[in-house]
C-alpha cells in the first residue's frame, strides 16, 4: 500500500465546534488538520467588515483556533491549513504569527496564500471582453451592478497551499480557495503529484475526498436523514482521511467519539451541494462521483477507491457580491386560544401601519412560524380551526427596501404592534435594518488568476 497520509477535518463552517478538532489533534496522529470556514456569502460579509476596519476581514474564529492549536500541533507534528483568511489573509497571517510569538513559538512558519481577490481586476476583465455573465440568471449586463460591487473572489486551486507546505509552513492561511483544496494541497505536496495527464485521476480523487469530509460532521452523522440512529452527536467525531499515493482512501473517525461513519453517511455527503455527479467542476480537477467504489469495512471505516475525473477546467468560478438594498424585519408570537387568528390580525395591523407610514417596499413577506416558515405555500394546512388549537403561532415579517430609512419603518411598525396588536402578543428585541448583499456568480479565465504565497516567520 505504501505511505499513508492522515488528514482530519477540523471545521466545516464558520461557527463549528472546536473541541472535535482538539480531540483529533490530541489522539489521531494526523499529518494535517484542515479547517473550512467559508460560504459564498461569507466573503461579502467579511468585505463589509474590512471596509470599516482595514485590519479586519478574516474569520476571527479561524485565527483564534490556529493560535490556540498551534502549540499542540507543533508538538504532534501536525500542520494546520485554513481558508479563514477570508478577504484579508495577510492580516490573519500577521495575527497568527503574533500569537505564535506570544506562545513562545518563535520561528513558527505561517504561509500566506493570496490571489483570489479580483475586485481590482474587474474593469480590466470587462475591457478584455470577459462577459462576466451571471451563471444563475443568464444576465450579461454586469455594468448594471458595477458601481455597487463590494467584493469579487474567485475559487482558486490548491497550488498556493502546496507551495506553502513546500516552504515548511506550520500553518497555511488562505482566502477563497475551493473548500476541497484544503485537502488536495497536502496530498499533492506529500506525493509530489504533477499537473499532467498521469495525475489527473489522482487530483480528481483528492477533490472527491475533500468534498466528502469538507463539512466535518456532515459525513459522520450530521445532517443525516437517519438522524435517529446517530449516537451522541453532541460529542461527534470529525472525520479522518487515510490516503495512499493512488488517491484511494479510508474515511474514519476516532474510536469512542459520537456519530457514525458508514457508506450511507459518506453517500449522503457525497451528493450534498452538487449538480452533475459525473462532472463536479473544481479548480483542481473535474471529479466523476459515479466512478468510485465504497466498501463499508465496519468499525466506522469506509474505503473509497477507483475515483476518476478530468483535467481542471479553463475557467474558474468567481462570486461577486454587490449592495442590493436593505431588509427590515420584525417578529411576534401569539398564544392559544385562537393563536392563528391573532397572528392573522397582527398581519393585517402591520400592513395598515405600513400604509400609514408610507412604506416604500420592493417586497413584503410574511411567515406564520410553526405553520409555513420552511415549506411556504407547500405546507400542509389543516384549516383555521386546527391552526387555532396550536399552543402558539409566530408571525415573521421581512421587507425589502431601497434605503435604510425605509427598512427602519418595519422595526418601528413592529414595536407599534406591542400595544396595537391582539391580546397576548409576545415579542423580543426590535431588529435593526440590515443591508442586503446579493451574489453574482460568474466565470473568469484561469490564467487571469495569479496566486501568491509568502512565508511569515513568527
Amino acid at each position: 500500500m505504501g505511505r499513508i497520509v492522515r488528514m482530519g477535518a477540523g471545521s466545516g463552517f464558520w461557527g463549528d465546534a472546536l473541541d472535535p478538532a482538539e480531540e483529533l489533534l490530541e489522539r489521531a496522529g494526523l499529518d494535517y488538520l484542515c479547517f473550512d470556514y467559508l460560504a459564498e456569502l461569507t466573503m461579502a460579509l467579511l468585505q463589509r467588515q474590512k471596509l470599516k476596519r482595514p485590519d479586519a476581514g478574516y474569520v476571527p474564529d479561524a485565527v483564534q483556533a490556529m493560535i490556540a492549536l498551534l502549540p499542540k500541533a507543533k508538538a504532534a507534528g501536525t500542520r494546520l491549513i485554513s481558508n479563514g483568511g477570508g478577504v484579508n489573509p495577510r492580516a490573519a497571517a500577521d495575527r497568527i504569527a503574533q500569537g505564535a510569538r506570544q506562545a513562545g513559538l518563535s520561528g513558527a512558519r505561517i504561509a500566506l496564500v493570496e490571489g483570489d481577490d479580483m475586485l481590482g481586476k474587474l474593469d480590466d476583465l470587462v475591457a478584455q471582453g470577459v462577459s462576466l455573465r451571471n451563471l444563475d440568471t443568464g444576465d450579461e449586463d454586469f455594468s448594471a451592478i458595477r458601481d455597487r460591487v463590494v467584493c469579487a473572489n474567485v475559487y482558486t486551486d490548491s497550488s498556493g497551499i502546496s507551495e506553502g507546505l513546500a516552504g515548511g509552513a506550520d500553518v497555511v492561511i488562505a482566502g477563497r480557495v475551493s473548500d476541497n483544496a484544503l485537502y488536495v494541497g497536502p496530498l499533492a505536496h506529500e506525493f509530489d503529484w504533477r499537473r499532467d495527464a498521469a495525475h489527473v485521476d489522482r487530483y480528481a480523487a483528492a477533490v472527491t475526498l475533500g468534498h466528502i469530509v469538507e463539512c466535518a460532521a456532515g459525513c459522520s452523522g450530521g445532517m443525516s436523514s437517519r438522524f435517529a440512529e446517530m449516537p451522541h452527536m453532541g460529542r461527534v467525531g470529525f472525520p479522518i482521511l487515510e490516503v495512499d499515493e493512488t488517491g484511494d482512501a479510508t474515511v474514519t473517525k476516532l474510536p469512542g467519539s459520537g456519530g457514525r461513519v458508514d457508506q450511507w453517511t459518506v453517500k449522503e455527503h457525497l451528493v450534498y451541494e452538487i449538480g452533475d455527479p459525473r462532472r463536479y467542476l473544481m479548480p483542481d480537477a473535474v471529479a466523476d462521483f459515479t466512478s468510485l467504489k465504497l466498501n463499508d469495512e465496519g468499525q466506522d471505516r469506509v474505503r473509497v477507491s477507483g475515483m476518476r475525473g478530468e483535467p481542471a477546467p479553463d475557467q474558474w468560478k468567481m462570486v461577486v457580491g454587490y449592495q442590493d438594498g436593505w431588509i427590515g424585519e420584525t417578529m411576534a408570537f401569539f398564544p392559544w386560544p385562537n393563536a392563528y387568528d391573532r397572528a392573522v390580525k397582527a398581519r393585517e395591523t402591520l400592513l395598515e401601519r405600513f400604509e400609514r407610514m408610507g412604506l416604500a417596499a420592493d417586497q413584503v413577506h410574511f411567515d406564520f412560524v410553526g405553520l409555513n416558515t420552511l415549506h411556504g405555500p407547500a405546507a400542509a394546512f389543516a384549516g383555521r380551526e386546527w391552526a387555532n388549537e396550536l399552543p402558539e403561532v409566530g408571525l415573521r415579517c421581512a421587507v425589502r427596501t431601497r434605503t435604510q430609512e425605509e427598512a427602519d419603518k418595519v422595526r418601528r411598525a413592529g414595536t407599534n404592534l406591542w400595544i396595537m396588536g391582539p391580546g397576548g402578543t409576545s415579542f423580543g428585541t426590535p431588529m435593526k435594518p440590515r443591508p442586503v448583499i446579493a451574489l453574482w456568480p460568474t466565470l473568469v479565465p484561469r490564467d487571469a488568476v495569479e496566486q501568491k504565497t509568502e512565508i511569515l516567520v513568527a
